[in-house]
């Protein structure tokens, strides 16, 4: 049997996927991982105290929106790798957009700064904490986007992987957002990008291996 008789014979009698499927399923793991993130924070992290403060200070939208760039970006590569051979498309461009905004205000932070402060202004109050702490909340949310490309077809598994993860990991750091008190640029272009790295890494790794169709 040649091969397009085999697949012939295989598509024959498949339904068609209903439009807008990939979509759905991403936005009920979202609905569900999020919420479960949010969650966790709050027993384990707690609420910034002066959070009703912060939200008047333009540093907390620069640190929301640094994660909320890389989260629209991962979703849309995600939803675009979930159908097979689909092209990222411009996608695969808007992930550095975010980096490289937070990247250019950090190393201007760090110029205008006496050279004694530069170290605290990288550093924090919770360097060794940060990454960790984003990648346990994006824990949940990634296990929702990872069910959610399960029922889908992608075929690039590790880089669906990787952008499942990206996915998680932003929007773990949204929700980490409303605990973290840093609001210096080099910490978060340093600590919150690690933490955000994190997920994508261990997204790429269990590609291969948990979204195989």
């Amino acid at each position: 049997m040649r091969t397009d008789q085999l697949i012939a014979m295989l598509a024959r009698e498949a339904p068609p996927v209903a439009p807008g499927a990939a979509g759905r399923r991403c936005a009920v793991a979202l609905a569900l991982g999020v919420p479960a993130a949010f969650a966790i924070m709050l027993l384990r992290l707690g609420l910034r105290p002066d959070l009703a403060q912060a939200v008047s200070l333009p540093m907390f939208w620069v640190k929301l929106a640094v994660p909320a760039g890389l989260a629209a970006a991962a979703l849309a590569g995600t939803l675009r790798l979930a159908r097979p051979g689909a092209r990222l498309g411009g996608a695969a461009l808007a992930v550095p957009v975010p980096l490289v905004a937070i990247w250019v205000l950090a190393a201007g932070a760090l110029l205008a700064a006496a050279p004694g402060e530069r170290l605290a202004m990288l550093l924090g109050l919770s360097w060794n904490v940060c990454p960790l702490n984003i990648t346990m909340l994006a824990a949940p949310i990634l296990a929702g986007v990872f069910w959610a490309m399960r029922g889908l077809a992608p075929t690039r598994l590790a880089l669906a992987g990787a952008f499942s993860g990206l996915l998680a990991g932003s929007a773990g750091a949204m929700v980490y957002c409303l605990h973290c008190p840093e609001m210096a640029a080099p910490f978060i272009g340093t600590w919150y990008v690690l933490g955000m790295a994190i997920p994508a890494a261990l997204g790429a790794l269990a590609g291969p291996r948990l979204l195989r169709w």
